[in-house]
């Protein structure tokens, strides 16, 4: 097995050092390499570091404000103190890669079959990409954490982003100011049904 497999970590405490630009394109370039639907390649990355950073840091943070208020994502209010978490890891990771989906619909438009299919594609696709990604840090010695709750602050990040399709997510890298252990995973008999004729 790939060892960058079994030695990546999500990491939520990073040191404050600046992480040398050339490591960041060998993980984009690797979540570049991912496959994809129809050879799609659905993503665009957007690198936040230095003052881009803190301008999407407190776009994020308008967001979680506003979500409080007036919540895009009303039925996952539970998980917005978590949210607010993610934000503080954020603060602490000095690069800051947005994902989005080129070609993603709109949130709250509704879509035909053959659309959410495509978007069920497009998302297994950069799903890919995000963890060649965290798998190429992990190589370089680099800690990482695959982020959802953007989604919180969809609006404000996706207007500071001013780019075409949909934010999908981001990944927070730096390097790590922990050592976490792993965390339990589904027994095989839990996660894999063997059938055969």
């Amino acid at each position: 097995m790939i060892q960058a497999i079994t030695d990546r970590r999500s990491i939520r405490k990073y040191k404050p050092v600046k992480v040398p630009r050339e490591c960041t394109e060998e993980i984009l370039e690797a979540g570049m390499l991912a496959p994809s639907s129809k050879n799609r390649q659905p993503w665009k990355f957007v690198v936040a570091e230095g003052s881009a950073r803190e301008e999407a840091l407190a776009a994020m943070e308008r967001g979680l404000a506003r979500e409080k208020l007036c919540p895009l994502l009303p039925e996952s209010a539970i998980f917005l103190s978590d949210a607010w978490h993610t934000l503080s890891v954020m603060k602490q990771a000095p690069v800051i890669i947005f994902i989005a989906n080129t070609l993603g619909v709109c949130l709250n438009r509704p879509q035909t079959v053959d659309e959410r299919v495509a978007e069920i594609c497009n998302a297994q696709s950069i799903g890919a990409a995000v963890e060649n990604m965290t798998l190429a840090a992990t190589e370089l010695g680099l800690g990482s954490l695959w982020i959802c709750n953007t989604f919180f602050a969809q609006r404000e990040l996706c207007e500071w982003l001013d780019t075409d399709g949909e934010l999908y997510g981001a990944l927070a890298l730096g390097y790590a100011d922990e050592q976490p252990a792993a965390r339990p995973r589904k027994s095989r008999s839990d996660a894999v049904e063997w059938r055969s004729k």
